[in-house]
């Protein structure tokens, strides 16, 4: 089968998902790409763009994958003949109708309608958790309430026919490369290594581990993570109040690099108040981090339900409750292990899936509104 993978926004998880299934797939994979930046022109314009480079492409696809950001009708209708009327899955990695906005923000509805239209074209829909999808479906209706009339709110219902979760396939794989022979030991470690924005929730973080320093308990910082403005205010003072529990601080390029800094990590933790995945949490526990993440989004998703009561917590006392507690019980916490919990999301485990429900949508009827059950 002849795939085209359209992604308008390629990098970070974006690029990393993208090639992970062309490398992994049994079908063809062809990319179709544009560099990941200004996210609002690439979701307004990209299109376009993409629309001319594929209509320089000689064979004709089975099947379109497109990432959310991705204007799907006027994709097609600017591609020519090849891609008219090829059945189109659309993969929701975030979505504009439920992302968090920064302080004084205010909500672009046009870019929640590019998404109600390229859902309405496409054969199906996934998204790469149940929380997402949920959080979409609840939101959706509420988007089209804001309209003056006309607001086709039937399009809520044949949009959910047609949705079903699918994760994010992960390189997992490569990690191993970097397992070192030794077992942990010496100083506990906490890991962040989440993005340095607002919706991660820096703050709690660092309040919770000035509360945890000031009782005396001894343990490093592995502060990782990429930023995309000037370094957060939370960060730079950390840096001075805890110079000599700072392993490491900032974004680490290299991949070898990143993995042996998980390796050596003992805790992950989380306070983010948006996430539709929680990659960065799969790869801490894959190299054996015990993780503590908030009752909240997709985390409870990603562990077993006989952990969550250890691993999860409500508010900000349970969050102290349970990092003292796998601080001070240090040998226990090194012993616990979701590694093979995690392998689930690699691609050796994921890609079959993905191909074998990409080669159902496939065989769909092309439309601009099919709706199907999917297995």
């Amino acid at each position: 089968m002849n795939v085209w993978l359209i992604e308008p926004y390629y990098t970070g998880s974006h690029q990393a998902w993208a090639d992970g299934y062309a490398a992994h797939s049994r079908h063809r994979v062809r990319l179709l790409t544009l560099p990941g930046r200004f996210w609002k022109w690439r979701m307004q314009g990209g299109a376009v763009t993409l629309a001319r480079m594929a209509a320089d492409i000689a064979e004709r696809p089975d099947l379109i994958l497109a990432s959310d950001m991705l204007n799907i009708p006027v994709f097609l209708t600017l591609a020519g003949e090849r891609p008219a009327g090829v059945p189109v899955a659309l993969y929701f990695h975030e979505n504009q109708l439920t992302y968090p906005l920064q302080p004084g923000e205010k909500r672009d509805l046009h870019y929640g309608f590019i998404h109600l239209a390229g859902g309405l074209r496409a054969q199906a829909l996934f998204f790469n958790s149940a929380y997402h999808l949920d959080a979409f479906f609840d939101e959706l209706p509420r988007l089209l309430r804001h309209f003056p009339d006309y607001t086709e709110l039937w399009a809520v219902d044949a949009l959910r026919a047609k949705a079903g979760v699918l994760p994010l396939g992960l390189d997992l794989a490569r990690f191993d490369t970097h397992r070192p022979a030794e077992p942990r030991a010496g100083r506990p470690l906490l890991l962040w290594n989440h993005r340095w924005e607002y919706d991660k929730d820096p703050e709690t973080f660092f309040r919770a581990v000035y509360a945890l320093a000031g009782e005396g308990l001894d343990f490093g910082l592995i502060l990782l993570g990429e930023s995309f403005r000037n370094l957060p205010a939370e960060f730079l003072l950390a840096r001075e109040r805890l110079p000599d529990r700072i392993v490491h601080f900032g974004y680490a390029d290299d991949p070898a690099a990143y993995a042996r800094l998980l390796w050596q990590a003992d805790v992950v933790v989380s306070t983010a108040v948006h996430e539709f995945f929680g990659a960065a949490v799969v790869e801490a526990c894959y190299c054996g981090c015990f993780p503590v993440l908030p009752r909240r989004l997709t985390y409870p998703e990603l562990l077993p339900a006989e952990f969550q009561e250890g691993c999860l917590y409500e508010d900000f006392d349970g969050l102290l409750v349970r990092l003292r507690g796998a601080l001070s019980h240090i040998d226990d916490t090194r012993r616990f292990s979701l590694r093979d919990h995690m392998t689930r999301y690699d691609w050796a485990q994921m890609m079959p899936h993905y191909d074998d429900l990409l080669g159902q949508v496939a065989a769909l009827p092309a439309g601009w509104c099919k709706t199907a059950e999917l297995d």
